[in-house]
């Protein structure tokens, strides 16, 4: 069987990458999954994942495609369709500026979700984005931004071979490690529950192991929190701040006069015209609003010194918000009437982007403070746009803020948890005006030397110029010679051990159904060797596959001549270390090494004792902290597969899919070990049979995946007519609403 390959929109040269010495060359394609994102007003605060992320990546959107050899950004995110939202997030392209645009990809339910729970559904945003990128072209550079969409461009990179750049934003363990302590001790279970933090640390592994360059706003970053993982390289990572809007948050001008905005908040104040203690963020635990009031409350030279306003996302009913956040507001609301502060303190229900500039304006003009008390403070946008506007700033000792105030000079730092030495940072900033003179000149100043989007722009290009120039062109952009499409319109990949055999009555009645259908391919994807796979084929009767992936997803060959993928042979090479592996992995008790029949050239295969040996997840822990970049696969609870970061079952069906142009739509696949995993997940239709291993139970509910109850090759049978997959394709568990 030959292969179809079509030509793209634009051809990388065939050595080095070297687009920034040309114009309008580059395309970058930027991934931020969660939350909602629109062009302009996006609603920052509207929860925990409308946040400063979302206004970092538009930014940062607008300020690279302001740069002379970038000819494309796109922000890919998520297509949202939900009575209760605007209908912005339903449109599938919104343009930010010239040259840059957001894109939504339709994947999952169509009603917004929180990013916890898009988890199950991110296979799928995968396997949209490459329709995507066949029907645009590809981009020369993958970022991902936060976890989730660490974990799905890393995965598109792999597969693509496209230089992948990571920012982590706000990381799990240490989220996972700030809620370990305290009231949260106890309540493991629950978090992982809540916060999927097993899926989310991994998913930073893959990310942080994938990247060519981990880009970090704090020095701090890299110290305390990226050395917790255990592929730590901090090599690749670099420390590029991102910056402010320095044309929207600007200083007071002669001709300034409050906006509208002003009424809303002296409504609240009975002497409006005092100087403001100012906070803006979201109701969140972490943020240390209470601890705020708390102090205010307690300090008659504050409460008669300033007003405090409190910023606090928006809102139209209380009992609308998550749990968390409600739990907040009302934490503060119960202070407010505990030290009666009603007539001091200002908490408006909504607020826009559009008023945000001005409100720091506001409380400028009356010499003000701006505060952000938060426990923990990864960066700190906000501290940025108060001191671009010459509003000076009281901060965590923590992250961002610490390299903030030590470039800018424009506040204090406190501890967060010091009732005493907050009071003392706020009085300082209030009662000694020359103090407050020099903190708001330096705050301008120092905002528009160390903070501006386009030295940002700059630093991040330079390092992407030095990463192209490193990166060979990737073999999937390149043309060929015309080829033959298959002769089928759709196809069953299957198993072979135990899906495929222990049955022989139902799998005669399965080979028939194949010959009876010659608009159907045939496939098997194997753990196997290629020479094992092949015997068995002959020995069990199967008709001659069109494609054969062996070596647990390491080799792919194509129909009767058995011709080598050699694209996929270019890519699965890289980061494979078998003897270090071997060194580092033989000697662990528990482990024992199979017959040199069963090793091949890019699979390292062992049998486990489950008594004695590490779980699957230390081992690939092992082999991490030894600078080994592979992945290992646990089938059937006793055997264990060492295969390049480049392979696998999902790598090589996707890899094949974009070389034919094959919709996943039309390919079944079935499988009942965690071998098979990878294939089943995504727009593939999977159909784990009824004697599937343990492994697998916890892709159980994943969209378009079928656990049939019939064995072995009935099962397959089975779930062919769940499929209709004989006739015109449904696909019944094509959506779960969680």
């Amino acid at each position: 069987m030959d292969l179809v390959v079509f030509n793209f929109p634009f051809v990388y040269p065939q050595a080095k990458m070297k687009l920034l010495e040309e114009e309008n060359s580059l395309k970058i394609s930027l991934i931020s999954l969660h939350g909602l994102i629109r062009a302009t007003d996006a609603p920052l605060g509207f929860d925990s994942d409308t946040g400063g992320q979302i206004k970092y990546v538009l930014e940062l959107a607008r300020e690279l495609a302001a740069q002379p050899h970038v000819r494309e950004v796109e922000l890919l995110t998520r297509q949202i369709i939900d009575p209760r939202l605007d209908d912005d997030y339903a449109q599938l392209e919104e343009a930010i500026c010239e040259n840059a645009k957001i894109v939504r990809i339709p994947f999952g339910p169509k009603r917004y979700l929180k990013k916890e729970s898009l988890w199950p559904f991110l296979e799928m945003f995968i396997d949209q984005c490459l329709v995507h990128f066949r029907r645009h072209g590809l981009p020369h550079i993958i970022h991902g931004h936060y976890a989730d969409a660490g974990m799905v461009g890393a995965h598109l990179a792999q597969l693509l071979h496209i230089p992948f750049i990571f920012t982590g934003h706000s990381l799990g363990r240490v989220k996972q490690q700030r809620l370990s302590v305290g009231k949260h001790a106890n309540s493991t279970d629950a978090m992982e529950r809540k916060y999927k933090f097993t899926q989310r640390i991994e998913a930073e592994e893959v990310a942080l192991e994938t990247a060519s360059m981990v880009v970090t706003s704090t020095s701090q970053e890299i110290e305390q929190q990226y050395e917790l993982y255990d592929h730590y390289q901090p090599s690749r990572m670099e420390v590029i701040p991102p910056g402010v809007d320095l044309d929207n948050f600007s200083p007071l001008t002669d001709d300034w006069k409050p906006t509208p905005f002003a009424d809303e908040l002296h409504r609240f104040l009975k002497e409006p015209e005092k100087p403001m203690i100012l906070t803006l963020a979201r109701p969140d635990e972490r943020k240390n609003l209470h601890k705020l009031v708390e102090v205010y409350g307690e300090s008659e030279e504050l409460r008669e010194r300033a007003n405090l306003v409190l910023i606090m996302g928006t809102r139209e009913d209380l009992k609308d918000l998550p749990k968390a956040q409600r739990d907040v507001i009302r934490n503060i609301m119960e202070q407010i009437d505990k030290y009666d502060l009603y007539g001091k303190v200002a908490y408006p229900k909504n607020h826009t982007p559009r008023d945000v500039p001005d409100l720091y304006r506001l409380a400028t003009s009356r010499r003000g403070l701006f505060i952000n008390p938060a426990l923990t403070e990864p960066f700190g946008l906000t501290l940025l746009e108060a001191g671009a506007t010459g509003l000076p700033i009281i901060a965590t000792n923590d992250g961002g803020p610490r390299d903030i105030i030590a470039n800018c000079g424009n506040g204090l730092l406190i501890d967060p948890l010091d009732n005493e030495g907050i009071e003392k940072a706020l009085l300082r900033g209030l009662t000694e005006p020359e103090q407050w003179d020099e903190w708001s000149k330096a705050g301008i100043v120092g905002t528009r030397k160390h903070y501006s989007w386009s030295n940002h722009a700059k630093r991040y290009l330079r390092d992407l110029d030095d990463i192209l120039q490193n990166s060979a062109a990737p073999v999937l952009q390149q043309t060929h010679s015309q080829r033959r499409l298959p002769e089928f319109d759709r196809i069953i990949i299957t198993d072979l051990d135990n899906t495929l055999t222990g049955d022989p009555d139902g799998l005669a009645e399965f080979i028939q159904l194949i010959k009876d259908h010659p608009h159907i391919g045939f496939g098997i994807a194997t753990g196997r060797r290629l020479d094992s796979a092949l015997n068995l084929i002959q020995e069990l009767g199967l008709p001659q596959p069109d494609l054969i992936d062996t070596d647990a997803g390491t080799q792919l060959h194509y129909g009767e001549r058995l011709t080598p993928d050699l694209s996929w042979r270019q890519q699965i090479g890289f980061a494979w270390k078998p003897a270090e592996i071997r060194e580092k992995l033989d000697s662990i008790e528990g482990l024992y090494i199979q017959p040199e029949s069963q090793q091949s050239e890019y699979k390292i295969s062992y049998e486990i004792d489950p008594e004695k040996a590490p779980t699957p997840a230390e081992i690939q822990k092992a082999l991490r902290s030894a600078g080994l970049r592979a992945k290992v696969v646990l089938s059937l609870g006793m055997y264990l597969d060492v295969i390049p970061v480049r392979g696998g079952s999902d790598l090589s069906m996707r890899h094949l899919l974009w070389k034919w142009g094959f919709s996943p739509d039309n390919v079944l696949v079935a499988g009942d070990s965690g071998n098979d995993a990878g294939m089943l997940l995504g727009r593939t239709l999977g159909v784990v049979v009824g004697n599937y291993s343990p492994e697998l139970e916890v892709i159980r509910n994943r969209p378009r995946v079928y656990f049939a109850e019939a064995e072995h090759a009935r099962g397959i049978i089975e779930g062919i007519h769940y499929y209709q997959f004989l006739d015109n394709i449904v696909i019944p568990n094509d959506r779960h609403e969680e």
